[in-house]
């Protein structure tokens, strides 16, 4: 796997996780306490702990093959359990990941 590709899946895994956990936050459980409608909490509640549990291992590997440092794994991992985490944490690691490529390119050339 290409170092674009390992950080595509990153960043797809971390915002489809984040939109589940936004659809359980902000839908089901509103559904749940206030319309007396647990149903929808189940089954977004059951995806999302898969999917976070896929992006907490994607966030290892990536991680472990970049040699992130444990600070920036760490900062990954609290970042999957905040609204808006991913995408934020996504924003500051591709900018530095992007910057590094950049640097690399004018090294070869």
């Amino acid at each position: 796997m290409t170092d674009q590709t390992l950080l595509r899946s990153l960043r797809w895994t971390g915002i489809i996780e984040g939109t589940s956990y936004l659809l359980l936050l902000f839908i089901a459980m509103p559904l749940k306490y206030a319309f007396d409608q647990p149903l929808m909490v189940t089954i977004v509640g059951s995806a999302h702990g898969f999917l976070w549990i896929a992006y907490l291992a994607v966030l290892a590997y990536v991680g472990f093959r970049f040699k992130w440092s444990l600070k920036t794994l760490f900062l990954g991992g609290v970042a999957s359990v905040l609204p808006f985490g991913p995408w934020i944490f996504d924003a500051k690691i591709m900018s530095r990941e992007l910057q590094q490529e950049t640097v690399k390119i004018r090294a070869d050339s």
